[in-house]
């Protein structure tokens, strides 16, 4: 094995291993978040965004990057992200109190099969056949999730009431993702990542102040800590993911991401005592597997051989 081939290992490594962090990060925030339920999701995007942005800065300032990452040439653009984002961690958060933590998660990722709608429908991109079939298994995988909570509509109880509800904001929240990741392709053409980062961190916190004149709750000694500690870990997990894009590929990384929902099985079982449905595990597999075939699709490069299959 030739130095240069060691090298790029090492860095595929770092890189795998920082992605795997981060993953852990956001998990963990997320059931802190979810720990502080009876808080509204205002509340809850607020500490996230404004408590995660000291260790964004103090990270930045230290690579004496914090300067220059606060230079923008596009201020409006990241206002209409923070306003999007804002809706999406909200309707996340909220999602994330109402539902077990796995579903919350899983859900989470028709995302990026949204996406794959809306570059077509708004950006005239090409899709091909395979990648339209993917598509419709990921998001049939999604319906697969979702339909014991839709199809509890009219029943009677409180509970089953509020995961109904939490089914339909997650995907109202996923919506929101797909078209803030269009914002944020915007973006990245003349800010740097650092700057996008930053300024969602900021805008975030402003927005979500704003939410305050709807009531906020007086938070317990122990919401005070979970909410302190899912902004805190929530900064460090964009710390590491930012980490783990310089040292590999998107294409390298992009099936790590997927390992959070066994991360969220997990935690959800062991901390909030989550058993996984079996329409849970059926669609997550079907919403996993589409997810993969598009994102390791899109970041493939060209061979040459014509539309993929």
């Amino acid at each position: 094995m030739t130095d240069l081939s060691a090298v790029r290992i090492n860095a595929s490594l770092y890189g795998i291993t920082f992605k795997l962090g981060s993953v852990a990060c956001f998990i963990i925030m997320a059931a802190f978040l979810k720990a502080s339920e009876g808080l509204p999701a205002g509340q809850l995007v607020f500490f996230r965004s404004f408590v995660g942005l000291i260790p964004i800065l103090v990270f930045l300032m230290l690579r004496g990057k914090l300067r220059e990452s606060l230079r923008s040439n596009n201020i409006w653009g990241h206002l209409l992200r923070g306003v999007i984002g804002v809706g999406a961690m909200g309707c996340g958060f909220f999602a994330l109190t109402k539902l077990p933590l796995p579903e919350a998660t899983t859900i989470n990722y028709a995302a990026p099969l949204l996406m794959v709608i809306l570059g077509a429908l708004v950006l005239r991109e090409l899709v091909s056949p395979a990648r339209w079939i993917a598509v419709g298994a990921g998001l049939g995988g999604v319906l697969i999730i979702v339909w014991p909570r839709l199809s509890m509509i009219g029943a009677e109880g409180g509970a089953n009431q509020d995961q109904m509800i939490g089914a339909v904001v997650a995907l109202i929240g996923a919506v929101l993702v797909a078209i803030q990741t269009l914002t944020i392709r915007t973006l990245v053409k003349s800010e740097k990542s650092s700057t996008v980062v930053i300024y969602y961190s900021i805008m975030s916190s402003i927005l979500a102040l704003t939410t305050i004149i709807f009531g906020w709750g007086m938070p317990t000694p122990w919401q005070w800590v979970f909410l302190i500690c899912a902004g805190v870990i929530g900064g460090f997990g964009q710390i590491l993911l930012t980490e783990s894009l310089r040292h590999s590929e998107v294409s390298a990384l992009a099936p790590f991401e997927y390992t959070s929902i066994v991360f969220s099985i997990g935690i959800g079982f062991f901390i909030f005592g989550d058993v996984p449905t079996l329409n849970m595990l059926a669609g997550g597999l079907l919403v996993i597997a589409a997810g993969l075939y598009i994102v390791l699709r899109t970041t493939q490069p060209p061979s040459g051989s014509g539309p993929d299959s």
